[in-house]
């Protein structure tokens, strides 16, 4: 697979995120796709995703996913982002606050076919803590 099918698939992969078409998963995300750095109960694949974005747009909705740097390699893609939202819902058990949140973190997938078949990420969940209030820092 070439790279810029790879960068296509991850690019196809931030806009379902960011507009919210978590039911489009399946066209970039492989059924089998193993992420290394799941949210706690987070299942494999699209289906996976899917809950888990539909859970932070729950409580960001107007949440939104910046891509600052864009590497790829092969099948590989990593991206370093942004993301942006306001606090008004249910965030892991922390109610509404109204604030605002603008956190980074990083990303590398696999595609095969193009679609993901592997992810290894980190965001910076402790920044959202602290930018709703949840806990002092």
């Amino acid at each position: 697979m070439s790279r810029e099918t790879s960068i296509q698939a991850t690019e196809k992969f931030g806009e379902l995120v960011n507009g919210g078409q978590f039911d489009a998963f399946p066209e970039v995300v492989a059924p089998d796709c193993h992420d290394h750095d799941p949210a706690p109960g987070q299942h494999m694949g699209p289906e996976g995703y899917k809950a888990f974005f539909t859970e932070l747009r729950t409580a960001f909705p107007d949440m939104q996913v910046e891509v600052k740097k864009l590497v790829a390699d092969g099948d590989s893609v990593a991206f370093a982002y942004t993301l942006t939202g306001t606090h008004q819902g249910d965030f892991n058990g922390h109610k509404p606050t109204g604030k605002a949140i603008k956190v980074r973190g990083m990303q590398i997938g696999r595609f095969v076919d193009g679609k993901m078949v592997e992810r290894w990420g980190s965001s910076d969940e402790l920044g959202i803590l602290k930018q709703i209030g949840a806990i002092e820092g």
